[in-house]
């Protein structure tokens, strides 16, 4: 099974820690953030990992040198123009999958206790009576945030964004709802199937969000898998790093 971890985000709000230190070697229990995920994917399968980088990328390559998992062979997609943002990222990626089956995406600065092999399975559950229709899996939860996904009975169909105070500030929809509409956070794990990387429109810096959109406009199925009874922190702020550090070892 393959996998992707997007890591190459420049770690902006994490500075001045990043101006040396890719966000992707940040230490949380006294391992860096990639460490914990390439743990996480071995652990539940995965024996191909793609990881992108960017800023310190020279750092990172030293690090995987090193501190890939034994038995998982770890490629390179690098970005020297970049980043590329989650949906660049990946189809600057496509050509390095060997696409024999489902590719699971995890951000690097996401920590958590998903279970990667429960979503796995959903996903595999669901492809077999979608008939061809099925592109991606997405890990969500029920918890306040500014920006949420917006899904219905055929899966999602748009986004959208909210001040403190609940007015929405921003939001994008595809498509009509079928039915009643669900809003969820994100989680930044996910799975696609290669079938995938053959329809994007796309190029250069964009989302994988709207590349996700793109993909429902046409009629294909972006689903949502509940999660939200587990541990989950995005390390993406100096507060939430130590949020991180508190909660998963210091």
């Amino acid at each position: 099974m393959e996998a992707m971890i997007l890591a190459a985000g420049a770690g902006t709000r994490l500075r001045p820690l990043t101006d040396r230190t890719p966000k992707a070697l940040v230490e949380v229990g006294g391992r860096p953030l990639l460490a914990h995920v390439l743990g996480r994917l071995a652990a539940a399968g995965v024996e191909r990992i793609v990881v992108n980088t960017h800023a310190h990328a020279d750092q990172v390559r030293t690090f995987l040198d090193g501190g890939a998992p034994a038995g998982v062979e770890v490629v390179l997609s690098p970005e020297p123009d970049g980043p590329y943002d989650t949906g660049g990222g990946l189809l600057a990626a496509a050509p390095l999958f060997h696409r024999d089956g489902p590719i699971l995406l995890h951000n690097v600065d996401v920590l958590s206790d998903i279970p990667l092999e429960r979503l796995l399975e959903a996903h595999r559950a669901a492809a077999e009576h979608a008939e061809g229709r099925l592109m991606a899996t997405v890990a969500v939860q029920d918890r306040t945030s500014g920006r949420r996904l917006l899904f219905d009975r055929d899966g999602l169909l748009g986004w959208e964004n909210r001040e403190a105070g609940g007015a929405v500030i921003g939001s994008e929809r595809v498509r009509e709802p079928a039915g009643p509409i669900t809003r969820w956070s994100f989680t930044g794990i996910h799975i696609i199937d290669p079938a995938m990387l053959r329809h994007c429109s796309r190029t250069g810096v964009f989302s994988i969000i709207a590349w996700y959109l793109d993909l429902a406009r046409q009629g294909y199925v972006i689903q949502a898998a509940d999660v939200s009874g587990c541990e989950w922190i995005d390390v993406g702020t100096p507060a939430r790093l130590e949020e991180a550090r508190r909660k998963f070892g210091g």
